[in-house]
């Protein structure tokens, strides 16, 4: 508090005589005058002699051992410049104690550099310097610190980045850390360097998870839960040393294993891509077949219960018609017997392809078409064609009379 003190005179009094000198040199004729008559710079020390016997004076004291101070009317105006001067400075010196917390922050108050208060947004005022000091601390503002590389992911920090995991291999992870702060007291007293802090647990904490995990789990379907648990850990190492942040958000920006193997795991990567994909396309092509023949063996299924049922059905219908039959038969023999060949005989022939032949021609030599016949035999009436009756060459029938005259002998 000494040190202050001294500070804040020597700084007064330089303050004092540079305004009272300018004053002094209005109403003093003998200002800037030596014994014997010779012009030159005045004395500071005997100004600041003066200045303290017209302060004295002002507030009724007297000098020791040079009796009563000044009097008369260029004394009295000496007076009251200095009160004023010194009314001034009080004022611009307790001005000085106003200043203004933004939305969003806190204001800290010191005195004599212990924390006195925390001060909330609007105008505020405390004792000025050196008694008491301010300092605003935005509570509002997102701070982000960069894990394993610097303002791009590819200006890598390999000393940070690069990682074991559970099944020893290194693997290279970048991070981004965000946090913003939640006691300005701790953040102020309780830290040097809150990068470097946040920074330090923030790698612990993701060392230690990605050490107690696979790599495929890192790289692939554990990154969420890798980040989460990194964010947790390293919370609970900041609170554990009091330093007022509080981290919003950890994002995993890269993870991939080092360039030296970087082709070999992409062929890898590649091989179980292959894998998972030939997996796939097998289940699909099971999808599809299963169900079908599911299907195929129901629809089977139910064709079979049905043709059993219309055989049963149908044996059933013609068991009853025989014993209908043989009773009719009983009855009158003969008209049943005809009834059932007239009715076998529209059965044979409605089921059979007919050709009628007409022999009043009997020097013609009848060509029948049999295979365009069958052919024709499924096609409606209108459909079928009369066979043509082509005539038989000379030779041919001469050589029928020979055969008929030879048979006439034989007999």
């Amino acid at each position: 508090m000494t040190g202050y003190m001294n500070t804040f005179r020597d700084y007064l009094k330089t303050r004092t005589l540079r305004f009272a000198g300018a004053l002094m040199s209005i109403n003093d004729p003998q200002w800037g005058k030596r014994s014997g008559g010779n012009q030159g710079p005045p004395d500071l020390d005997e100004l600041w002699r003066n200045f303290n016997k017209k302060i004295d004076g002002l507030f009724g004291r007297k000098g020791g051992g040079s009796g009563e101070g000044p009097t008369g009317p260029g004394a009295k105006r000496i007076g009251g410049g200095a009160g004023l001067l010194l009314g001034l400075i009080v004022a611009v010196w307790l001005a000085s104690g106003f200043y203004i917390v933004n939305e969003g922050q806190r204001g800290v108050v010191l005195q004599f550099g212990k924390y006195l208060e925390t001060t909330m947004p609007g105008p505020r005022w405390h004792l000025p310097f050196p008694i008491e000091s301010a300092e605003n601390v935005n509570l509002a503002q997102v701070r982000t610190v960069e894990i394993g590389y610097r303002n791009n992911v590819k200006s890598k920090v390999l000393k940070e980045s690069l990682m074991l995991t559970d099944d020893e291999n290194i693997i290279d992870v970048q991070f981004a850390v965000q946090y913003v702060l939640k006691s300005p007291n701790d953040y102020l007293f309780n830290n040097r360097g809150p990068d470097d802090t946040v920074l330090q647990a923030a790698e612990s904490a993701i060392r230690e998870v990605v050490g107690k995990s696979s790599m495929d789990f890192v790289l692939y379907e554990g990154r969420a839960d890798v980040a989460a648990q990194a964010q947790k850990l390293a919370q609970t190492i900041l609170d554990r040393y009091g330093t007022g942040i509080n981290i919003s958000k950890v994002t995993m920006q890269n993870a991939q294993p080092p360039e030296q193997v970087q082709a070999a795991f992409d062929d890898a990567v590649k091989a179980g891509q292959d894998r998972e994909r030939q997996k796939n396309e097998g289940q699909s092509y099971a999808n599809d077949v299963i169900p079908r023949a599911g299907g195929m063996a129901s629809r089977l299924a139910s064709e079979a219960e049905g043709y059993k049922q219309r055989v049963i059905e149908q044996s059933e219908g013609d068991a009853s018609r025989f014993k209908q039959i043989v009773t009719e038969y009983n009855k009158a023999p003969q008209v049943t017997r005809d009834r059932l060949y007239i009715d076998a005989m529209q059965q044979i022939m409605t089921n059979t392809s007919k050709v009628l032949i007409d022999q009043k021609a009997g020097n013609s030599l009848l060509y029948l078409p049999l295979d365009k016949i069958m052919q024709l035999g499924s096609a409606p009436p209108e459909a079928v064609k009369p066979a043509e009756v082509v005539p038989a060459p000379e030779s041919t029938a001469r050589s029928r009379e020979a055969f008929r005259s030879r048979e006439r002998e034989t007999r």
